[in-house]
């Protein structure tokens, strides 16, 4: 329940960076930003760009990991994944957030 209470407090602009060591952890931040990035409106809607709703969320780059020579530096590197996403402007509204994670919560494991 840490990522939409971490999410409620950033500042617009403000980043949201999580590292996780487990693919299972992985797969609950990763579907958590992907549903807090999602709009929510299908895509062949016909509507300007500039008149959707914006996200709460925008997922930047893609999930890093470590390189060879880390792990080779540091063997306990291998299994780390960093996610990004960053803010914005838009109101955050708290029930949003608790959708997303509930949805992909902590039992998203067992899909």
């Amino acid at each position: 329940m840490m990522l939409p209470q971490a999410t409620a407090r950033l500042a617009p602009e403000a980043r949201l960076v999580v590292i996780a060591f487990h693919s299972l952890e992985d797969r609950l931040v990763k579907r958590f930003l992907r549903a807090c990035a999602a709009d929510g409106l299908p895509a062949d809607l016909p509507i300007r760009a500039r008149d959707l709703p914006q996200p709460p969320l925008r997922i930047l780059g893609k999930a890093v990991r470590a390189s060879e020579a880390e792990i080779a530096a540091n063997p306990r590197s291998r299994s780390a994944t960093l996610r990004v996403a960053e803010r914005s402007s838009a109101v955050l509204d708290p029930a949003v957030l608790n959708r997303a994670f509930s949805e992909h919560g902590p039992d998203a494991w067992r899909s």
